[in-house]
């Protein structure tokens, strides 16, 4: 961050206090932030900005509240002049965050958000990688269940493995183990937007299909036929068979893993493999150039488990299906948290999550990395990482360069730590044959 940066008046404006998932951010920074670290609150409604320092009490109702319009670009330039680090919970983010990204990539101000948008985060990085580069912003996406415990699990599992001699990641497999809580509002409308914008243009549609859509360098990554391992023609008719047999199998949203668990789709697994695969390319294939990655939810051994994994692929094409088309999406939009909406106290209180990473490495070991808390995903434990990622971003001595980038690219270790001391496990072993 450049010296004019550091003499700003707000180490961290939140912008976005006054909805569900920026009132749980406001809450942890209250409780959490050090003392003296000059935080401000923002959105568009005075009056709501005032009962929600009043609510939160104690030193946030000192907190200065800014009064900000993101689809004003003098208002977005404004606060980023003034703020080392710029927190939003506005989305859908394509909507509201393209401003507020190329103010703070101008200003050398860091940047972090909620997003879990295919599309807005790779105009992000088409557009203002560079310039953010240039003057040290650090512009992170996703900081909060997208995308931060798959990617920092990944980041942890390649750093143990290097640290080990053990080679670099190829399979690697994210398997939920649990999941216990609810998306937020915020996070369904951004998904709707994205929805609605694949159904109307092929060419972001392609995109969203794109498994290394958020690649910095696309024409470095596997191609289709890369990916699919096509036979040479000089392969025998079985061994051919054999190869799209395999390709079927693993394309098939249930399967049964070796050791005869179920597995099904994961509703984010399409934007955090992305988030992922861009980690590695920005740290320059550290994770290695045989690493493949993607994410399933574990439904474990029981009986009743592959037709819980098919009520689920079901559901999720029932409900992107659903949000495609106009008419149906007013029938499931009843159904589905508004923004700015989430559960009660005590529902919250109930949600946990466990996340498993599962690595093979080019020496042939395995590794397996877990990273779980008893928050719940979408709304406590998104405003825990949301909350301590602003912090790191504030705080901490941070080795990465400016730019457009990811969570395990920009705050990695410092990140791990922050977490681990709000009783996040964050965990790696080596698993023995």
């Amino acid at each position: 961050m450049t010296s004019s940066a550091a003499a700003r008046e707000y180490d961290i404006v939140l912008v976005g206090a006054t909805g569900f998932v920026g009132r749980l951010t406001a809450g942890h920074l209250r409780d959490h932030a050090p003392e003296g670290l000059r935080i401000a609150l923002a959105g568009r409604s005075r009056d709501r900005l005032d009962a929600l320092a009043a609510e939160l009490g104690g030193r946030a109702a000192e907190w200065p509240r800014l009064v900000v319009d993101l689809a004003d670009p003098g208002a977005c330039t404004d606060l980023a002049e003034h703020a080392r680090v710029v927190a939003t919970t506005v989305g859908p983010y394509a909507r509201y965050g393209r401003e507020l990204v190329k103010a703070c990539a101008v200003a050398g101000t860091h940047y972090a958000d909620l997003s879990g948008e295919v599309l807005f985060v790779r105009d992000s990085a088409e557009a203002f990688h560079d310039l953010a580069r240039r003057t040290g912003a650090r512009i992170v996406h996703s900081c909060g269940f997208d995308s931060v415990p798959s990617d920092l699990a990944v980041w942890e599992t390649a750093r143990v493995a290097a640290a080990e001699d053990a080679g670099e990641l190829t399979d690697t497999v994210l398997f939920v183990r649990r999941l216990k809580g609810g998306l937020s509002g915020g996070t369904i409308d951004s998904m709707r937007t994205q929805v609605i914008a694949a159904s109307e243009s092929p060419e972001d549609r392609r995109a969203i299909a794109d498994p290394y859509a958020l690649s910095p360098d696309r024409s470095a990554e596997p191609t289709r036929a890369d990916r699919a391992g096509v036979p040479t023609a000089g392969a025998a008719q079985r061994g051919r068979v054999r190869s799209v047999l395999g390709r079927l199998g693993s394309r098939l949203p249930v399967r049964r893993t070796e050791d005869g668990h179920w597995t099904g789709p994961f509703i984010m697994a399409s934007y955090n493999t992305r988030v992922v695969r861009r980690s590695n390319a920005l740290l320059g294939w550290r994770y290695g150039r045989a690493f493949r990655y993607h994410e399933v939810t574990d439904f474990g051994t029981r009986a009743k488990a592959p037709f819980a994994a098919t009520g689920m692929t079901v559901g999720l094409l029932g409900l992107v299906g659903g949000l495609a088309f106009g008419p149906t999406r007013k029938v499931v939009d009843r159904f589905l948290p508004a923004p700015g909406e989430g559960p009660d106290e005590e529902s919250r209180t109930r949600g946990r999550f466990a996340v498993e990473v599962v690595a093979s490495t080019t020496t042939g070991a395995r590794y397996a990395t877990t990273v779980a808390a008893d928050a719940d995903p979408g709304y406590s434990g998104t405003a825990i990482m949301f909350g301590q990622a602003a912090l790191c971003l504030a705080l901490d001595d941070l080795d990465s360069e400016g730019g457009v980038l990811t969570p395990a690219v920009a705050m990695a270790a410092p990140l791990v730590e922050r977490l681990r001391a709000h009783d996040f496990t964050i965990e790696t072993t080596r698993v023995l044959d």
